[in-house]
């Protein structure tokens, strides 16, 4: 142990050498173009990093272990995966640059082996419990049970505390009686504008231990320890455990002349501690007393070491920001950036000669012996630990015979009828919601798939006889995992289950439900999980002022502009059933997909890469069309758009319209029809993908194809110049506004830009002017000619 112990503290040495290193070389490449870019931050977090990630990475873990690295950790990261060979000088050079390594640990965008992307602090922490959910899951079941079970791991800062969202999954952790899993908070007990208050050490142990957490705090290095033995060994303790954060901050960075007037000033003369300190040089001194914990390697390796139980465990890792770097305890750190100058004198401290400041083993005098130290670390045993699962095969889609129904019952209807088949879809599929699971239409799906939990759960209410629609009991064979109120744990558990293919090896079909308007308070989980290119479908149902008695808190506006505008998610809104059921029959193979970024020559969409999906449903009831199978159709569903009624060659009007007001659309179609030849109507299904397809086929144009034509711009192409768009939906009007702007027609669009209120459905379509009379009158307005006979009056 101890010959492992030197050879870390080597390493150690090496990989802060190396981030500081990148940062400065970063700093210095690009000042010139970007001004100050600010990388201070990474020099001084990942200095009072190094030893934790040090003694994890090339110690503690094993291979099925999985990491969230705390963000501004970035360069120790990277340089250790560089030490191991799976990162390259070209690209640690161009730290911060295009094609270099990123700022922040990316599963996308870095070739180094990234187990979970971080940057929105508090995200990484939380997914890390979520992922250890999902290999419960799936150590539940037959096909996965053998898999090996690891710690999923998150280094965390301090001030990553304040995230309310990390609180919220402790208790979500705590209702699924979370295992295996380990957050380790770097407490340097700095921010970026300051320092940490006093006590929160103490907050923090009284919440996890609330929670069920073991907690291990980890305050005092091996050179304290062994000082606390002395004689007035105890009243030096006693000052270090009760000296103010800022107050050891500013003694750390002023060094140990000042640590030394300090300490005998206010323990004064008591003999024993006196002579402790006097029996110090300056440097002894500082040295002693920068020995936090969380820089000893002795004490990291026995602490992670101790632990030999899967109880959720969270160590309290006192550190020191900047450490080891002229920065050290510095208020305005953060910020900071190391000189020349500095940079000179860290370079002599670590022995690393000039010229070998990029050499792996620069700081390291026998390369020879750490090669083969490394050869043999655990972790890295394996290789990169990036698996691949086998496609599940879709089927046919399901065909519903409803004559009245709207899309939210038809979604809970397709899944259940999945469910009664015997087949890998229906033993893939995992669904989760925040409490909502009854009202977004899942019932019967879990009636019939059953709640997950390790336990087997009975359900009281059926063993008492009293009769409940809700036929729920919890065991190993659930599928569906049952969420409290917290739109963010919901997208963390659809990302963590999304990426199982990826972590663990196993592919699942991740769904979760949730009221669209809702969607936005998750909105920063849901765009993590998309960063990490998680696969999952997320339904957001009941939508829009459709939801009509519930009122403006419950009814969505600007939902449909978040799934055009969210990277890696494919948003829908059908309006009926065939639809639907075309739409996800396609997306359960979509999410699976992981091709190449080549588009579709067709639509110029990225199909072959795969990725999320976003429904959007109603409750509203709609008489359905008879069911419609043709390949046009469903080509169209899927593409975005297909032509209810087909313009003419002297089509005045088209109406374009998204989701449940269809039958608008269609009555006011009818109307127009009676005195307007030839007036067509757009059924988009998809503005999003329709909206991707045309701004990458004139990317495309840009860049010499001139042939590139989207999907949206071969329909359109079809409308005289001088028809006009009549744009409508149950969301923000600019939804479908840009379609004028594909061929030049001069559109008008129709939506929802206010807050609703409690009504009827017919009220509030025509309160906020979506409804068949004001599409009627705006063609009237819009189009030359007698007047519309069939105009009504609007009130």
């Amino acid at each position: 142990m101890k010959k492992d112990i030197e050879q870390l503290k080597q390493l150690e040495n090496q990989v802060l050498w190396l981030a500081c290193w990148m940062i400065h070389n970063a700093n210095h490449l690009r000042k010139k173009d970007d001004g100050d870019v600010k990388v201070g931050g990474h020099q001084a977090s990942s200095a009072s990093i190094v030893s934790i990630m040090t003694a994890l990475y090339f110690h503690v873990l094993k291979p099925e272990d999985r990491v969230a690295v705390k963000p501004h950790a970035s360069p120790i990261f990277h340089a250790i995966q560089y030490l191991m060979g799976n990162q390259t000088r070209e690209k640690m050079e161009n730290f911060r640059g295009f094609g270099g390594v990123q700022s922040y640990p990316s599963r996308t965008k870095d070739i180094d082996d990234v187990d979970f992307s971080t940057g929105s602090v508090g995200l990484g922490v939380g997914i890390t419990a979520f992922a250890s959910m999902i290999q419960d899951y799936l150590q539940a079941k037959k096909w996965a049970k053998d898999k090996p079970m690891g710690r999923m791991i998150s280094l965390i800062g301090d001030a990553e505390m304040d995230e309310g969202n990390i609180f919220e999954c402790l208790q979500e952790g705590w209702k699924h009686d979370v295992r295996n899993v380990w957050w380790i908070i770097d407490y340097n007990r700095q921010s970026l504008d300051g320092v940490i208050k006093e006590g929160l050490w103490e907050r923090l142990e009284t919440i996890f231990k609330a929670f069920g957490w073991e907690v291990v705090r980890i305050k005092h290095g091996s050179l304290q320890r062994a000082a606390f033995a002395e004689p007035g060994g105890d009243k030096l303790r006693d000052w270090i455990d009760n000296c103010p954060n800022q107050l050891y901050s500013a003694l750390t960075f002023q060094g140990g002349a000042a640590w030394r007037k300090r300490l005998l000033d206010q323990i004064g003369d008591q003999g024993d501690v006196t002579a402790l300190i006097e029996r110090r040089s300056d440097d002894e001194l500082s040295a002693l007393m920068n020995n936090l914990g969380g820089q000893c390697m002795e004490t990291l390796v026995d602490a992670f070491e101790s632990i030999d139980h899967d109880k959720p465990t969270m160590f309290l890792s006192y550190t020191i920001k900047g450490w080891g770097t002229p920065l050290a305890g510095h208020k305005d750190n953060h910020a900071g950036l190391m000189t020349p100058t500095q940079m000179e004198i860290l370079r002599k401290n670590v022995g690393v000669d000039t010229g070998d400041e990029w050499e792996k083993f620069g700081a390291i005098a026998d390369e020879k012996k750490t090669q083969a130290f490394l050869d043999q670390v655990t972790f890295f045993s394996k290789g990169t630990r990036r698996f691949n699962a086998d496609a599940v095969p879709v089927g046919e889609p399901v065909k519903l015979t409803d004559r009245m129904q709207s899309t939210q019952a038809g979604f809970g209807k397709i899944l259940d009828a999945i469910g009664k088949r015997d087949d890998k879809l229906s033993e893939r599929i995992i669904t989760t919601s925040p409490d909502v699971t009854v009202s977004t239409n899942i019932g019967g799906w879990v009636n019939r798939k059953g709640l997950f939990d390790r336990k087997v759960l009975q359900d009281t209410f059926k063993d008492e006889a009293i009769p409940s629609a809700q036929k729920w009991q919890f065991s190993p064979d659930g599928q569906h995992i049952e969420l409290g109120i917290a739109e963010m744990n919901l997208f963390l558990m659809l990302g963590a289950a999304g990426l199982s293919h990826s972590i663990f090896g196993e592919r699942l079909l991740p769904i979760g439900t949730v009221y669209d308007p809702f969607v936005a308070r998750g909105l920063d989980a849901l765009n993590y999980a998309c960063y990490q290119d998680s696969r999952f479908m997320i339904v957001g149902t009941p939508s829009g002022i459709t939801l009509a008695p519930e009122g403006g808190a419950h009814q969505s506006i600007g939902s449909q502009l978040i799934g055009m505008s969210q990277d890696g998610l494919a948003a829908f809104e059908p309006a009926y059933l065939d639809e639907l059921s075309v739409v996800m029959n396609w997306a359960f193979d979509y999410m699976q997909r992981d091709g190449e970024g080549d588009p579709d020559e067709r639509t110029w969409l990225r199909d072959e890469t795969g990725g999320s999906i976003y429904m959007r449903l109603s409750t509203r009831p709609l008489e359905q069309p008879i069911w419609r199978e043709d390949e046009e159709f469903k080509q169209g569903v899927i593409d975005g758009a297909y032509w209810w009624r087909k313009p003419g060659a002297n089509c005045d009007v088209v109406i374009a319209y998204q989701g449940v007001v269809a039958p608008e659309a269609l009555e006011a179609a009818g109307r127009i029809g009676e005195d307007r030849r030839d007036i067509g109507v757009l059924a988009c299904t998809s503005a999003d993908r329709l909206n991707a397809g045309w701004t990458a086929a004139q990317r495309a144009r840009r860049r010499g194809n001139v042939g590139a034509m989207s999907h949206i711009e071969r329909m359109l192409a079809e409308l005289p110049p001088h028809c006009k768009i009549i744009t409508v939906t149950d969301g923000h009007p600019a939804t479908l506004s840009w379609l004028g702007a594909v061929a030049g027609h001069e559109t008008i669009p129709l939506g929802v830009e206010h807050f609703g209120q409690t009504g009827t459905v017919s009220d509030l379509y025509s309160h906020y002017g979506i409804d068949a009379d004001t599409i009627v009158s705006v063609a009237q307005n819009l189009v030359t000619g007698r007047p519309l006979r069939n105009l009504r009056a609007v009130v």
